[in-house]
């Protein structure tokens, strides 16, 4: 190959592999929970939907808030049908040839409600979206979660599976040199073979648990995942929690829609101001009769507003009462619902650190202390496989409650999207 070859290949070759190893390096980091949030926020369909309301919302606003269209008349007026004249545009003195407009005026007080109802959707749209983004996040989060946990709870059966090989060896040479019986080889192979149960079984959910992540981030779901956030402390300060409520985005959602439901009542209120309309016309007639030009003024006459206008405003008025009692019931509830969900937290974290300052240990030394008499010959080895059991029942046990324990954190952290929707986890 000529240097001029070279020359001109070295180039590619440079950029491939700068291509190869940006590809590595990408796939080589790792997905944090705040990088998944990002991306669910990014694939979201719901937040476009309800981008597309309000701006739906917005545009009918500005319509609203314009008067009618108005409208042209055209016509021919006292044609004659029957005699010698019938059928003719100019015979008759009373033919005419008509063009005319019509413009109705709403009022303008009307319309400004109308709009102003429909300003009231827009908000109640852009509060949907704070509910969608909350809901997006927590549930990206706990998808997340899952799946971080139920690898951890793998990498700990794994790793006891290693330590029950050791307990085959052991049998083995204890039965070969005549100390042990083929029965606990049995046994301890047995052990091993219930470990790689679990294995599977686990397989199984860290797959759903990666399936469900893959639903919101898409193809990074199978990256490996980053160390979680803490989750040792509170995410909310229940000493606040009545005031800070009212931002719930569930509680705004209906605090919107008690705001669209009182614009309906002023929309309803205001119908009962008539509007009137104004129709010009000009009329043709045959050459030897005059032109004529009509001018109309038309007014409803709102003649049983007891029955009918004001029956309407009630039903507005009723309706948004309906939207003010279910808000403050949601409130309540939510409260409630809070409280119990912050109390929950704090039982798992008080039954962690016990798992993590007496039974984790004990299960732990209970093994070794049972391993330890089986060598030198002065315990079963059924000790040490119950202690064994014993002590990944426990372990697993133990991230299990962790894993409750952050689910119950990230609902927690999650429910004040103003709060969090800006900015990442922080642990």
């Amino acid at each position: 190959m000529s240097i001029r070859s070279v020359g001109t290949l070295l180039p590619t070759l440079l950029v491939a592999l700068t291509g190869a190893w940006l590809a590595r390096a990408a796939v080589a980091q790792p997905l944090t929970l705040d990088r998944a949030l990002e991306l669910a926020r990014a694939r979201s369909q719901a937040v476009v939907a309800q981008d597309s309301a309000a701006a739906a919302a917005r545009e009918l606003a500005v319509a609203a808030g314009q008067l009618p269209d108005p409208t042209l008349t055209v016509g021919i007026n006292n044609l004659p049908v029957t005699g010698p004249d019938r059928f003719s545009l100019t015979d008759d003195f009373m033919t005419m040839r008509s063009i005319g407009v019509m413009q109705e005026f709403t009022r303008e007080g009307k319309r400004k409600a109308r709009s102003a109802r429909y300003e009231r959707e827009a908000e109640s749209a852009e509060a949907g979206k704070q509910l969608a983004v909350a809901n997006l996040s927590r549930d990206t989060a706990l998808a997340w979660l899952d799946r971080y946990y139920q690898e951890m709870i793998a990498t700990t059966l794994r790793r006891q599976r290693h330590e029950a090989m050791l307990s085959i060896d052991a049998a083995e040479a204890a039965y070969r040199g005549g100390r042990g019986s083929q029965g606990e080889v049995i046994m301890a192979r047995a052990a091993v073979a219930m470990i790689d149960d679990r294995i599977a079984q686990n397989d199984r959910e860290v797959l759903t648990a990666k399936t469900m992540l893959g639903r919101w981030v898409g193809s990074p779901a199978n990256d490996p995942l980053a160390a979680p956030p803490s989750t040792a402390t509170s995410p909310i300060d229940v000493a606040d929690l009545d005031s800070r409520l009212a931002h719930h985005p569930a509680i705004a959602v209906l605090t919107k829609q008690e705001e669209v439901a009182q614009a309906e009542a002023e929309v309803a209120r205001s119908a009962k101001d008539t509007d009137w309309s104004l129709a010009l016309m000009y009329s043709q007639r045959g050459p030897s009769y005059s032109n004529m030009v009509s001018i109309n003024v038309s007014i409803p006459l709102q003649w049983d507003q007891r029955n009918r206008q004001d029956r309407e405003v009630a039903a507005k008025l009723a309706l948004a009462d309906q939207a003010r009692a279910q808000r403050e019931e949601m409130l309540r509830d939510h409260l409630a619902e809070i409280r119990v969900m912050w109390q929950e937290w704090q039982s798992y974290r008080e039954r962690l650190a016990r798992y993590d300052s007496t039974l984790v240990p004990l299960a732990t030394e209970r093994t070794r202390a049972a391993m330890t008499a089986y060598r030198s010959g002065t315990g079963p080895l059924a000790s040490v496989l119950d202690g064994r059991r014993s002590e990944i029942d426990t372990t697993i046990e133990r991230l299990k409650l962790e894993l409750e324990s952050a689910r119950v954190w990230a609902r927690l952290y999650f429910l004040l999207p103003p709060e969090h929707a800006d900015r990442g986890v922080r642990g």
